[in-house]
């Protein structure tokens, strides 16, 4: 399977080799042995998908304080020999699609993070809940806000938590330039625009596959600009408008969305334009603009460094391992009821969701869709 995010494909390939060694987590940094709570609890966590974004979160572990690869769950049985000889992993913590249920009944394991392709994720995680596990679902979380809402359901049902694999919450300079907007550095915000795109490959792969991916490059790269512009913006969006354009239909399919454009408006009058696209390369880049100053980050949603700068000069807080420092922050929000700065939970995934549903209605009808995201 290609890289999970082929649009960074210069940047992840060296850092793959290099992120774990090199980068410093920010939970090592910032939380020493000696001044996490006391009697602090491991999650001790299984994969499940052993594909090349779970083996990028598996490595990321290795440094965690707080997060153990526990376990795997995959359809593959050569993948569960190899990941079990290279990570010291039990068998008895070992386990394929069909009998992952029996999760309940190992006290191992504590949550299961779902990588997997994204019309899975609904099915998938409510599994995980009815196993009595905490569930971590890759974003999208699901295809539509209705998938996402039964998913919420079934883990608050099942008393569990529910968390999506938002890692850019937790990157240093990200929140740096959220620090600077709560602290009116930036006076009222005005604009935002989201850059997200890269030209795919493989044109047999899942996420061309709207029955697995529910979509094209909105669902896969374009919820970052979604994502980026309501926690850049601090608002919720009240209305969206949208445009889509297709040069291959071929490759891009009905149901699959090659280029769109989308516009986002703001209860104080900001307003969002944003670019998602499976057929432009080097696209990765925010910008925030407000009555008193603006920021720029730009890689701004890679695997990292995420660079950038501001009236004020460049963002220069610590490089880390993302995946390092979300699993870590992920078991402070399930043991020690941690409030994240931006929340990681499902009902943000649900939100996210709302708008992607709202921007594919916005195609079809030509017109502005109103949104109510609570």
């Amino acid at each position: 399977m290609k890289t999970r995010r082929i649009f960074l494909q210069k940047a992840s390939l060296s850092a793959m080799a290099l992120a774990v060694p090199t980068l410093n987590p920010l939970s090592a940094m910032t939380k020493p042995a000696d001044t996490l709570p006391k009697n602090a609890q491991t999650l001790r966590v299984a994969i499940m998908g052993l594909g090349s974004y779970g083996t990028r979160v598996a490595e990321a572990i290795q440094s965690c304080t707080r997060t153990k690869l526990a376990g795997v769950i995959s359809g593959t049985p050569s993948k569960v020999v190899d990941w079990r000889e290279k990570y010291g992993i039990p068998e008895k913590n070992c386990y394929n699609y069909e009998n992952f249920d029996a999760i309940k009944d190992n006290p191992d394991i504590d949550a299961v993070y779902v990588i997997t392709p994204n019309a899975l994720h609904k099915d998938q995680v409510i599994r995980v809940a009815k196993a009595g596990k905490h569930a971590i679902c890759e974003k999208p979380m699901a295809v539509n806000a209705a998938d996402g809402q039964a998913m919420v359901d079934a883990c608050k049902a099942a008393g569990v938590h529910l968390l999506i694999g938002y890692r850019m919450h937790f990157e240093p300079n990200t929140l740096e330039v959220i620090r600077m907007r709560k602290a009116g550095e930036l006076g009222e915000i005005r604009f935002f625009q989201g850059l997200s795109g890269f030209v795919i490959g493989d044109p047999s792969q899942w996420r061309l596959d709207p029955e697995l991916s529910g979509g094209g490059a909105m669902m896969d790269i374009g919820i970052y600009s979604i994502n980026g512009a309501r926690y850049m913006v601090g608002e919720e969006p009240i209305w969206v408008t949208a445009q889509e354009v297709k040069t291959d239909p071929e490759k891009f399919n009905e149901g699959v969305d090659e280029t769109i454009t989308f516009q986002l408006g703001f209860p104080s009058g900001a307003i969002a334009s944003c670019l998602s696209t499976y057929n432009m390369n080097d696209l990765d880049r925010f910008y925030l603009n407000g009555s008193k100053g603006w920021a720029e980050m730009q890689p701004s949603t890679g695997y990292g460094p995420i660079k950038g700068t501001t009236h004020k000069g460049p963002l220069t807080e610590p490089i880390v391992t993302h995946q390092t420092v979300q699993m870590d922050e992920m078991a402070a929000i399930i043991f020690d009821d941690k409030k994240a700065e931006v929340p990681v939970n499902g009902e943000e995934g649900v939100k996210d969701m709302k708008i992607i549903d709202a921007i594919f209605k916005a195609i079809k009808t030509g017109g502005k869709v109103d949104l109510n995201l609570g």
